[in-house]
């Protein structure tokens, strides 16, 4: 395959910039997953009063930020760990359990496969089945997870598919995991762009079971992928043994530090992006339920999978004609069980949103 008809990720622009021969700065990216608001008007004032933090090194224990984002999900900041990003996080936990074999829900993420077989590890898939719509068959799932995994890797809500499982079944899952000795990682890191985050977030869960660990980050939710901040939480006090004893000095900068301090309480942003993604979420998925030439998916995150009913139009072809017009989608044929017949945008501001609905309707 080329590499032109490779498939791009979201932050791949600079290479979009040199195939495509379009500016960076004039593409609008569907496929990056980042809120559409940007970072807010009160970071941008308020961390730029503070840029003299650069002459200090941070806290070594991150009190008051961990502070911060225990008063933001209710937990106990001394069960939250730092890290440079959710997927550093992701490989500094799964190297530290260090499974033999992990089960992995998929279509999704591969960066969970990537980093079970750089521990020489075996990964397996759970296939979300497109007949269900991706939700998960719990029966058939609770099965499979009686082969007695090392490491179970759940991506909540999922990527691409948008779909999500509810914390009531994650309680029962857990139960299964304790069984059979199994440790969970839950990656919530668009947990936040649910309608009623308190249905599917775990974090809560993390108090009565020690063998769960929940990642989220400020990449996607707080549209900040380059501050590289990330945080886990699990109350194991064995786990915080390992980790106390593995961990790097001031892994945090101290503009992120206090960057994160920022974001946590930045209330008003926070509903702001509710009100947005919850809105357009549903207004783009009645949308394309009218169209004859997609299916669009349930979505509970901030972005919807669409699969192309026409078998002589491809994803590829879609991709290609929506770059043109100088917006850039995520053509989904690498992901498991996908092929290419199906596409992925993120939710962006109603005027964007209606320019791709326009360019999508129009392929035929």
């Amino acid at each position: 395959m080329s590499e032109k008809n490779t498939p791009f990720h979201g932050s791949d622009l600079e290479k979009i910039e040199k195939i495509y021969k379009i500016k960076k700065e004039e593409i609008i990216s569907f496929s990056s997953n980042v809120n559409p608001l940007g970072i807010s008007d009160k970071l941008k004032k308020e961390l730029s009063l503070k840029l003299d933090c650069l002459s200090n090194y941070p806290d070594r224990e991150y009190v008051e930020l961990r502070q911060a984002m225990g008063n933001y999900c209710q937990i106990n900041p001394d069960n939250i760990f730092l890290g440079n990003g959710t997927s550093d996080l992701i490989s500094k936990f799964i190297r530290l359990i260090n499974p033999s074999k992990a089960l992995i829900l998929g279509p999704t993420y591969s960066e969970y496969e990537r980093e079970v077989k750089l521990c020489n590890g075996e990964a397996k898939y759970f296939e979300l089945k497109e007949s269900d719509d991706f939700k998960l068959d719990f029966d058939a799932f609770a099965k499979e997870l009686s082969n007695c995994y090392d490491l179970l890797v759940i991506c909540n809500p999922n990527n691409p598919t948008s779909s999500a499982i509810d914390n009531i079944t994650i309680k029962k899952i857990l139960d299964l995991c304790k069984e059979y000795n199994t440790f969970l990682i839950i990656d919530e890191t668009y947990v936040e762009f649910c309608s009623q985050v308190d249905k599917i977030s775990s974090v809560k869960l993390t108090q009565d079971y020690d063998n769960l660990l929940v990642l989220r980050g400020v990449s996607k939710f707080f549209a900040a992928p380059g501050l590289r901040l990330g945080y886990g939480i699990n109350s194991s006090d064995s786990l915080k043994a390992q980790i106390e004893n593995k961990k790097e000095p001031w892994n945090i900068n101290t503009l992120a530090e206090e960057a994160g301090k920022l974001m946590f309480s930045d209330n008003e942003y926070i509903e702001k992006t509710k009100n947005l993604i919850s809105q357009e979420r549903k207004r783009l998925y009645e949308i394309f339920s009218k169209s004859s030439l997609y299916k669009p998916y349930r979505a509970e995150a901030n972005f919807i999978l669409l699969k192309i009913l026409d078998d002589n139009i491809k994803s590829g072809y879609i991709f290609e004609k929506a770059i043109k017009e100088k917006m850039m989608i995520r053509d989904c044929q690498t992901f498991p069980f996908l092929n290419d017949s199906y596409i992925r945008f993120c939710i962006l501001n109603k005027n964007d949103n209606d320019k791709l609905v326009e360019c999508l309707l129009s392929v035929r």
